[in-house]
């Protein structure tokens, strides 16, 4: 049971440091970690040493860290606008078009930079504005951008994907080549749901067609923005060079197994920064001075961002050496029986519920080995469970009072937050937990 207990103080200490002293989650990571340490007794320093050394050591955290930079970087050079350009030239002469320009350049931007305050405040200055322009009232202009704000969380390499993936009880099952693929699927689902719901709101709440000026040409926008797509293009690269059928023919020229012949955490981020140097070049800071200002602004978010990912890898590592899947293994034969649909309604009301207070990254963190371990148990497929956890622990900007995306949206609107905390629950917390058990039962469809 010493394993069980220490997950309890590691999920206790995280809430109660995040929540409870509204410190940053770096810092309750950090504490997090030493109480999980602590209950190894004479052998914590040693223990925790081992754990701290490999979470410094991992590809996970290189690309996290990585991942952030890139996404700073592309944002800070204009192609977040370009994108947002090129999909309200498609849509802005429709009725609700703004809207459905928010919901897919959320998840466009998402699936690049995954943070859902970030992109609240990038979409979101620039949409809102467009759907109060659409005759959209403020507090539904901050409805659909905070309801959008946890997408970003459904698609490969955000911080909740890394931190599951080194899960005690993720890690001896999945790797990141068994879940690249699902996980941008559901991305992706998570997407056409929002535009359902978008549609929905556009209905019953009213937002029209964007103000004539609001709108470029199509051939200008694409003209001008068409580069900013090769960016998100270059995933694709190292993504068919590592996964078959095509990775056999590379495997072939090299002589090795592509896939471990070019680590996909490791490639990724640099694909996409060499993409978006390239395209970008000419917005670049051009001076040391400049570059040397852009890295002061960035550190603080790498910095959080590094502390997070070492911390949570090192308790896993912790939590893993005092044997939690053996410990939990007794307990969880019991759901063997249970029917899958009600695994993941339970598990999901669950990780909804933890996730109101915390963070996408802080509930995945705090009960993602727990939940993974539940659901496997009950039948459904690891890959399954794995993308089912990430879409009910991506309720961040929807499950209000502890959503800072739906405050930064409020903020944006120039609306009192309040008023929106019911409908963004009934417009996407519900939907969130709906389609986590569509998936979790396998009524929607992802690769394996």
């Amino acid at each position: 049971m010493n394993a069980i207990y220490a997950l309890v103080a590691f999920i206790g200490a995280i809430v109660i440091w995040n929540v409870g002293f509204k410190r940053n989650i770096g810092e309750a990571m950090v504490v997090g970690f030493l109480a999980t340490a602590a209950f190894a007794g004479s052998d914590a320093l040693s223990v925790g040493w081992e754990g701290l050394v490999d979470g410094l050591k991992s590809e996970i955290t290189f690309a996290a860290l990585a991942f952030v930079f890139v996404s700073e970087l592309l944002t800070r050079t204009g192609l977040v606008q370009r994108l947002v350009d090129i999909l309200s030239s498609v849509l802005g002469r429709y009725r609700g078009g703004s809207a459905y320009a928010a919901t897919v350049a959320s998840g466009m931007f998402g699936a690049v930079a995954h943070n859902g305050a970030a992109i609240v405040a990038t979409i979101g200055s620039i949409t809102i504005p467009w759907m109060r322009r659409s005759r959209a009232s403020g507090e539904t202009a901050a409805l659909v951008l905070s309801g959008n704000a946890g997408v970003g969380a459904t698609f490969p390499f955000s911080g909740a994907f890394f931190l599951l993936l080194t899960a005690p009880t993720v890690v001896p099952v999945l790797g990141t080549g068994d879940v690249v693929a699902t996980i941008f699927v559901t991305g992706v689902w998570m997407v056409l749901m929002r535009v359902v719901i978008a549609y929905a709101i556009v209905r019953r709440r009213g937002v029209g067609a964007m103000a004539p000026e609001d709108i470029r040409p199509p051939r200008a926008a694409l003209r001008a923005g068409w580069p900013s797509l090769l960016v998100l293009g270059s995933i694709a690269l190292p993504i068919l060079a590592t996964a078959p059928p095509t990775s056999d023919f590379v495997s072939a020229r090299l002589g090795t197994d592509a896939a471990d012949a070019i680590p996909l955490l490791i490639w990724l981020p640099i694909v996409m920064l060499a993409a978006g140097l390239l395209v970008e070049r000419k917005a670049l800071p051009r001076r040391g001075a400049q570059w040397w200002a852009l890295l002061g602004d960035v550190s603080p978010k790498l910095g959080l961002v590094g502390v997070t990912m070492v911390s949570a890898f090192a308790a896993s590592n912790v939590l893993s050496e005092l044997g939690l899947g053996e410990q939990l293994a007794p307990f969880l034969a019991n759901l063997a029986g249970v029917p899958a649909l009600v695994a993941a309604i339970v598990v999901g009301l669950i990780i909804v519920i933890v996730a109101g207070p915390l963070n996408t990254t802080s509930t995945v963190a705090a009960i993602g080995p727990v939940a993974f371990a539940a659901l496997t148990a009950a039948g459904i497929p690891p890959h399954i469970a794995f993308a089912a956890i990430l879409v009910w622990a991506s309720s961040e900007g929807c499950s209000p009072p502890g959503a800072a995306p739906l405050y930064v949206a409020a903020g944006i609107a120039g609306i009192n937050p309040v008023r929106i905390f019911v409908p963004v629950v009934l417009y996407y917390l519900l939907p969130s937990l709906v389609t986590g058990v569509l998936i979790a039962v396998g009524l929607l469809w992802l690769p394996g």
